[in-house]
This record gives C-alpha cells, structure tokens and sequence, in this order.
C-alpha cells in the first residue's frame, strides 16, 4: 500500500487527468522526484511535479476568524464521524463554507448531518472500485456552506476531509504562483536524473480567490509566468479549473 500522501497524490492525479483534455499520458507511475511518470504513446516518458498553492502572503486571522474556523473544522469532523460510522467509503473531501452566511454554534451538529446526507446522495450507486468525484453547489447545500467537492479512488486507504483554503486566503496570488514555481524549478535538476522527456509542474489550489475583489483567473492569465518545466498547470480543485501557466 503506498503511504498516505502518495495515496492522495494519485487521487488528484486522476482528477487533474479528467479535468485536462489535453493529457497525453497513458500508464501512470507514481514515483519520487519527480511525483509521476507518464509513458506516452511516442513512447516518450513524461514527469510530472506536484504542489499546493502555499499562500505565503496570508494575513494572520483574528480571534474572530479563528473562532469561526474552529467552528468549521467541528462540523467537518462530525460529519466525518457520521458518514464513516456507516459506510466504509474512504473519500477526499473539501468544504467551502460561505464567506456572507455564518453558522450558528447552535446549527452546528444539523450542518453536519446535512452534509451526510448530501455526501450520501453523492456516493450513492458509486463504484468502490473506480475513482468518481462529485461536485455540488448552491441549494443542495446547507445554508452556510457554498461547495463541496467529494473524490473516491480506490487506492485511498485513509479519509482526508478538510474545510477548503484551510492554509489561509493570500493577500497576492500571483506572488504565491511565482515563488511556487521558484522553489520546484530549483529542485528542477534533481528531477532530470530520470532522464525523462519532458517535465510538467501542477500547482493544486483548493479554491482560487484571494482577499480583494476581482477577476483573479483573468488576472493570473494576463500575467507571463517563467519556468524551467515545459509546462506549469494552476488546478482549481473545487471548480475543477486547469489552467496553464506555462
């Protein structure tokens, strides 16, 4: 069995393969510097390195948003404790709670059981044995929460449910994209010891947004981004958007 991170590294693999037409992989081979080897049907090996957005310029929460993010991981967990107390699924699963709409302390443990219920629903005739992913927004939701993102692949042995952007909301996104590629292009070296034929870097985000109010897809895709890999990927796990930054 392979070790909890790869484990969900082959699940956002997977996801990320559905989410990009453009994949040209066939056999997928989950290895070490780099994350993933691909072969391609030219018989060319293809790497792929991946790593979560890291909000570096995240402004440090208040005691009223750590109260609330402490609410929030509680309904998480009940909800985590309630789905696996009758089904033996085990599922990536990411909460987005609503930015306008709070949940009350006393709404707590209904919220959790709504989320069962919708995760229930999700699941519902799903293969044990395949990977699948549901998404679901709007009314489906309990009030408070504005999305949900359930994953499956059999090769998950623990569950991971986590309250989405859980590292912190970044006060410049376009910053924190530099410096993530700044850090693996250094790495970029160690990576070519494979001699493989082509190099991918996958940046992950739970849900892309930052503290000020614009269009931030438009404003990444306007900016040049520079790197060593033949091509950097931005993967909005939530809105299931890929987008290339390189």
């Amino acid at each position: 069995m392979q070790p909890e991170k790869k484990q969900l590294e082959v699940l956002i693999m997977n996801y990320f393969r559905e989410c990009y037409p453009g994949f040209p992989g066939r056999k997928l081979i989950p290895s070490e510097s780099p994350d993933f080897i691909f072969t391609l049907k030219s018989r060319n090996n293809l790497g792929i390195e991946l790593t979560r957005l890291n909000p570096l310029n995240a402004r440090e929460p208040d005691e009223a948003e750590l109260s609330k993010n402490s609410s929030r991981e509680r309904i998480i967990e009940s909800a985590k404790e309630l789905f696996e107390g009758t089904s033996p699924l085990k599922l990536f699963v990411k909460v987005l709670f609503s930015e306008q709409k709070k949940v009350a302390e006393e709404r707590e443990l209904s919220v959790s059981a709504q989320l069962v219920s919708t995760i229930r629903k999700a699941t519902e005739g799903r293969s044990h044995s395949s990977f699948f992913r549901e998404t679901v927004s709007g009314e489906a939701l309990p009030e408070g929460l504005e999305a949900l993102l359930v994953v499956h692949h059999p090769g998950l042995q623990v569950s991971v449910w986590e309250r989405s952007n859980n590292l912190g909301i970044s006060e410049d996104v376009v910053a924190d994209i530099r410096e993530a590629i700044h850090k693996k292009d250094e790495k970029l070296r160690h990576y070519q010891k494979q001699r493989l034929n082509y190099y991918w870097l996958l940046i992950t985000t739970d849900r892309l947004r930052g503290v000020r109010n614009y269009n931030l897809p438009n404003k990444i895709m306007n900016h040049t981004f520079h790197s060593r890999f033949q091509h950097v990927f931005l993967f909005d796990l939530i809105k299931s958007d890929v987008f290339r930054l390189v």
